[in-house]
């Protein structure tokens, strides 16, 4: 039996060289916010008649904007430095979630609480494929912008 799982964890798609791994795939919503007031969220996710209101916290982004190599080699290293943007992003898994229409409604609020955005949008969550095209998805996921001037959308 042991036997059977180590084998599966390394697994090739059919017809492919490519090694598909047992690699997991968070299935929810993420949530990019550039509105800089907000610093709090709540989403609410609905679909064939029932809801979910998982857990949403905002986190300050970054970018990088600086690398170093030490080369090219197998042993060598390479770095990065890494700055804020004011922007915040966050995800809320959403068990269950289906790879077809679901709406949304996403809530910020400021320091004080003060609502900043409150807004329904209608998403389609699309299958992940973390391992490549080549291999089997691991679910559905779906993203939510926020403009600095609070306009939400569903790249």
């Amino acid at each position: 039996m042991v036997l059977l799982l180590v084998t599966a964890c390394g697994a090739q798609s059919a017809g492919s060289q490519h090694e598909c791994t047992a690699i997991g795939t968070p299935v929810g919503v993420a949530v990019d916010v550039q509105l800089r007031e907000a610093t709090s969220a709540a989403i609410e996710v609905c679909w064939a008649g029932s809801c979910a209101t998982p857990a949403l916290t905002l986190h300050p982004s970054s970018r990088v904007v600086e690398t170093t190599c030490t080369g090219t080699g197998p042993d060598d290293s390479c770095g990065a430095r890494s700055e804020p943007t004011g922007a915040r992003n966050g995800f809320a898994a959403v068990p269950g979630l289906p790879a077809g229409p679901v709406t949304a409604r996403l809530t910020l609020a400021d320091q004080s609480g003060s609502v900043l955005v409150n807004r329904e949008i209608a998403l389609t969550p699309e299958m992940a494929y973390p391992n490549g095209p080549n291999c089997p998805p691991g679910g559905p996921q779906a993203r939510i912008s926020v403009g600095p001037d609070g306009s939400v959308t569903a790249p």
